[in-house]
């Protein structure tokens, strides 16, 4: 399971790199901006639960803070029904949008439970359960 999280934030931090080359709608720029925040945060925090970065626990509360404070701004930022040809965003999120709402609070939610991981296995499991969080809104509502 901690591999296919691992591999569903690689591959949400590569897509969107792509994604936003040529986009016209500011509206869908900005919401896809917000989202490269969280994805750039938990690439940060998916290496250093790999090992692949030192473990630096001042810098884990700044990702979770910014994930958190990122999460905030989703339902505002996808209010309007705006469309770009180069966006991911599902229109399920506006048919469903009280769910989509729900699920990017559940996002500040586990950012709230997993408080400030003070070792390896502790931030492994908070990256585990964030990425559980994001994937249960990315697969009904993105592309």
């Amino acid at each position: 399971m901690k591999t296919v999280i691992f591999a569903l934030i690689a591959l949400g931090v590569a897509t969107m790199a792509f994604a936003h080359g040529g986009v016209k709608n500011p509206a869908v720029l900005a919401r896809m901006e917000n989202m490269k925040a969280i994805s750039d945060q938990m690439k940060g925090l998916a290496a250093m639960a790999k090992e692949e970065r030192p473990f630096d626990a001042a810098q884990i509360v700044r990702s979770l803070e910014q994930i958190s404070a990122d999460a905030a701004r989703i339902p505002a930022l996808f209010q309007a029904p705006e469309t770009d040809p180069k966006s991911e965003a599902l229109p399920a999120i506006w048919q469903e949008f009280d769910r989509f709402e729900n699920l990017s609070a559940d996002l500040s939610v586990a950012v709230t439970e997993v408080g400030a991981p003070e070792n390896l296995t502790d931030l492994r499991s908070a990256v585990q359960q964030i990425g559980v969080t994001c994937k249960a809104c990315h697969d009904p509502f993105r592309d």
